[in-house]
């Protein structure tokens, strides 16, 4: 039985600060990232599967992903939570409906592995994520592999 690799590509902007950053990215900036999503499985075989031939329909593999990272990221600012910044998040989020709260500095490193679990926790029974790929501009990318992280 073959093994296959799908990706999907998926994208959304969101803007963050690096807090304790000794570069320019420590104020307010966004960013149009560019999510590719890698998933393994072995295609159906069954005759009277509709899914027949398919590792996953890529309808599902958007379902999720749009899930638990388009539609909460998109239009979203994402900041770490850190106790001294606590008053500023509240008052950010009296005025803006998504500001995202992450117990990390919310960087493409560190959001990939947050992504993963994520998604990996909702692919159906059989399928597998392999790897992650975050643009956050045209020619810089962060990437995960499930090899790297067992």
């Amino acid at each position: 039985m073959a093994v296959i690799r799908l990706t999907k590509e998926f994208s959304f902007e969101a803007a963050h600060a690096l807090n304790g950053y000794d570069g320019p990215c420590r104020e307010i900036h966004g960013h149009s990232y560019r999510l590719f999503v890698t998933v393994k499985g072995s295609p159906s075989t069954c005759a009277d599967d509709p899914k027949c031939g398919m590792v996953i329909d890529f309808g599902i593999l958007k379902k999720v992903v749009n899930e638990v990272v388009v539609s909460r990221y998109d239009h979203s600012l994402v900041l770490q939570d850190t106790p001294e910044d606590e008053s500023l998040r509240e008052m950010l989020r009296k005025r803006f409906n998504n500001v995202i709260t992450v117990n990390y500095r919310p960087t493409c490193e560190n959001m990939l592995p947050d992504f993963a679990r994520q998604i990996q926790a909702r692919l159906p029974e059989g399928i597998t994520l392999q790897a992650l790929r975050l643009h956050e501009t045209a020619t810089s990318y962060a990437e995960w592999f499930a090899e790297d992280n067992e």
